[in-house]
């Protein structure tokens, strides 16, 4: 079916928008099947979409398949995570030719990474009183895709030791906290240039929430461009609307263009696909405009 077009530039639009490109799936550590979180997405009135699992591209031959049944365009997509000065730094790659050179090794090592995270986190809480707690996490995962906090989070809930997954992170997997394990991440520059290689697009994920002053956040969006990162999310889900204009004049500053997301991970919480603040009115550019995604955004 054909596809309404996409705006070139972000205009303040009262009216929602109906593109989300930052969600996750039972891939990695969220609770819809690509299938299922396809099927919500139409529901919700969106057409353009990224599956963004956490080091993985598994769940998207199946939301291809969905996406096609539900008329929706799907890019695919991944979240990095790396290092940068000390902070666990996400880099979302949108990969309209999926997984290309060092980025197939590059994910065989996070998913590596992942698993010795597992035990080491698995380890922690089981000194807090979460008894057999890789056996718990592995049976809230549901399957044998590697675990991720949010597997902890759930089966500290289900285990009665925490009332629901905010607390869980509050008390014990945020940051800082004992199950806050820090892994081997590859630094920032050398998974930016893993997407740039396969010919995807590289966006610094949610950048508002890493509390960073603005001067270090501008430090980290330096160092993005210059290792090739090309564009930033302007909306991560909720946020200031005050902070969101500021981010704005940052990313049109550095000649970056802007994406936007829910981050969404499970029915229930304040996110759905598609909820987002607002998007203000900037001159900066989507990404979506950007020359390695039109095609991708036109032809899926």
């Amino acid at each position: 079916m054909p596809m309404s077009p996409l705006p070139a530039r972000f205009e303040g639009d009262p009216e929602p928008l109906t593109i989300d490109l930052h969600m996750h799936s039972t891939a990695s550590d969220g609770a819809l099947s690509p299938e299922a979180l396809l099927a919500l997405c139409k529901a919700r009135g969106l057409t353009h979409v990224a599956l963004t699992d956490h080091d993985t591209l598994a769940g998207v031959p199946e939301a291809a398949a969905a996406a096609a049944r539900e008329g929706l365009t799907l890019i695919p997509g991944t979240e990095l995570s790396t290092q940068w000065r000390g902070h666990n730094i996400h880099v979302v790659g949108l990969l309209p030719q999926g997984v290309r050179g060092p980025l197939a090794e590059g994910l065989a090592a996070q998913a590596e990474a992942r698993e010795r995270r597992a035990l080491k986190i698995a380890e922690r809480l089981e000194k807090l009183g979460l008894e057999n707690a890789l056996a718990r996490a592995r049976e809230q995962a549901g399957s044998e895709r590697p675990l991720g906090r949010p597997d902890f989070a759930r089966a500290l809930v289900a285990a009665g030791l925490v009332p629901d997954v905010a607390t869980a992170f509050k008390k014990h997997l945020g940051d800082g906290k004992a199950g806050d394990v820090k892994s081997h991440w590859p630094g920032l520059s050398e998974a930016v240039a893993w997407i740039v290689a396969a010919g995807g697009v590289a966006v610094l994920a949610h950048p508002l929430r890493h509390g960073l002053t603005r001067r270090k956040r501008g430090l980290l969006l330096d160092a993005f461009r210059q290792a090739g990162g090309q564009a930033a999310e302007l909306v991560s889900g909720f946020q200031n609307p005050d902070a969101t204009r500021d981010l704005a004049r940052q990313l049109q500053e550095r000649e970056l263009y802007a994406s936007l997301g829910s981050d969404f991970h499970f029915p229930g919480g304040h996110l759905a696909p598609g909820s987002m603040s607002p998007v203000p009115r900037t001159a900066t550019p989507p990404v979506w405009t950007h020359p390695r995604l039109v095609a991708c955004v036109g032809a899926l």
